[in-house]
């Protein structure tokens, strides 16, 4: 069989447990006979996905578009497709220094030995991508994988079908099964494949399907790495200009209609300045989006399910005392069927309300009123570690002090969402938000065993440590004591 013909070959979806089988032993069999792939046989994938990526950008937005009802072409433009490109560029700048071993330090008592780690890759990875950014949460795990060297199966989720279609057939065209492989298919193949006994398995999702995916992997001692979610704050402290800060949160809320994991799920604000900012922030919703149902740069609702939940999160709050306020700055009607839920802000919150127990993933503001930065500082510790973290302020001494006292996965100040998009910075969350960490070089080690290595040296004198032990040795131990 030709190459052409043998890519072609993996294509079929949704993928049965006889093809999710086959895919993987054939993966492990390849690894087996290179596993140490060269600097340039690196490359040369992360050049094929990088090529993929380019020529298809258009159909991987319409793809994505179809699937949301309506997704912005630029959000898909900045979030997915630059994104993988960002990384891949990145990975290749640096690929030759990173897969460098590295000498350490050996010990007193060793010299002169010599020491060193040697970053080997692990082998067969599995990545589960979520919806909300289907493409680059499928493929940046995916570049960091291929750059360490591993051969990697990706599992995108079953709400983008027509993305999912489509990233299976252009990674089946690029790539042989046994290098990188995407399968399709419901919830079933999906509990299928973490069960797989993958030398590494990566998941991008909800807490409650990560502790899933947890047991799953540790029935075959898999390390896994968690990216979730949680309820990430923004605090608006009172140096802060109010107007600018409320301008920034609309945006990064409102990107992806509040479908982003990284997203600002509540704001705290000094107390008294909650009308202040409410009246902000729909000001900046009025110029950020003048309309929202027929405006192609709002992004809809992904499906009518998710579309009810957050229309649920809304009543119940309402009916517990909260004050909802609507932002419709062009006064349209509603049209349900495109699923543009209007943005919301919640006053008069309490920590009984769903919106205020649950992720929000959607459009939804809570505005939570503090009166001193302590209390600020002690609403947050008292929930669960968040994936992000958003300060806004000019006193640089309240902002380190936010830095120390608050434990979450990522810090941005003066602004929203954007440490993720820092090559230089790792990625990831911590507790209930998630384990281990991504991006640049940080992605690489993810996915590589460093290996420590000791080289003894022939002028080595350990012979008088071994047995029969005798004064020579208690002397050398009470020697080698001293100089600790």
């Amino acid at each position: 069989m030709d190459v052409a013909a043998q890519r072609m070959t993996h294509i079929a979806s949704p993928a049965p447990d006889a093809d999710l089988q086959a895919r993987f032993q054939a993966q492990r069999r390849a690894f087996a006979a290179d596993s140490f792939p060269d600097a340039a046989t690196r490359r040369d994938r992360l050049e094929r996905i990088k090529r993929l990526v380019e020529e298809n950008e258009q159909r991987f937005a319409s793809a994505i578009c179809a699937d949301f009802g309506n997704r912005s072409r630029h959000e898909t433009m900045i979030a997915e497709t630059f994104f993988v490109l960002a990384g891949i560029s990145h990975t290749r700048r640096h690929l030759a220094g990173w897969m460098k071993k590295r000498r350490v330090g050996t010990s007193f008592h060793s010299l002169p030995g010599r020491s060193w780690i040697l970053p080997q890759p692990l082998g067969v990875v599995g990545v589960v991508s979520p919806w909300n950014y289907p493409l680059q949460l499928a493929l940046a795990p995916a570049v960091a994988a291929l750059a360490a060297g591993n051969r990697v199966m990706i599992k995108p989720s079953e709400i983008t079908p027509r993305l999912s279609q489509l990233l299976a057939e252009l990674v089946g065209a690029a790539f042989r099964p046994d290098e990188c492989t995407v399968l399709t298919g419901d919830a079933e193949l999906g509990k299928a494949f973490v069960r797989l006994p993958f030398d590494h398995l990566f998941f991008t999702g909800s807490t409650a399907v990560g502790r899933q995916v947890a047991l799953a992997a540790a029935a075959n001692l898999t390390p896994v790495t968690l990216e979730l979610g949680g309820k990430s704050p923004a605090i608006v402290d009172d140096s802060a200009d109010l107007a600018d800060s409320a301008h920034k949160i609309a945006a990064g809320k409102l990107f992806n209609a509040g479908q982003t994991c990284i997203a600002p799920d509540y704001v705290l604000v000094p107390a008294g300045k909650q009308q202040a900012f409410a009246d902000a922030y729909a000001q900046a919703v009025g110029e950020l989006y003048p309309t929202l149902e027929r405006n192609p740069d709002y992004t809809s609702i992904v499906n009518g399910r998710h579309h009810a939940r957050l229309q649920t999160l809304i009543d119940d709050a309402r009916a517990a005392g909260a004050r909802v306020i609507e932002v419709n700055p062009g006064g349209e009607p509603q049209e349900p069927a495109a699923r543009r839920m209007r943005p919301h802000l919640l006053l008069q919150v309490d920590s009984a309300m769903a919106v205020m127990r649950e992720e929000i993933f959607g459009p939804l503001l809570p505005v939570v009123p503090y009166d001193t930065a302590a209390q600020a500082l002690a609403f947050v510790n008292e929930r669960p570690r968040p994936l992000a973290l958003y300060w806004f302020g000019r006193e640089r001494s309240r902002a380190e002090q936010v830095l120390r006292a608050t434990i979450s996965g990522g810090v941005t100040i003066n602004d929203v969402l954007l440490h993720i998009a820092q090559e230089n910075l790792p990625f990831g969350g911590v507790g209930d938000s998630g384990i281990g960490a991504y991006h640049g070089e940080w992605g690489f080690r993810l996915f590589s065993k460093e290996k420590p290595v000791f080289e003894q040296s022939r002028l080595a004198r350990t012979a008088m440590l071994r047995p029969p032990f005798g004064a020579k040795a208690s002397s050398v131990v009470k020697a080698l004591k001293r100089l600790l």
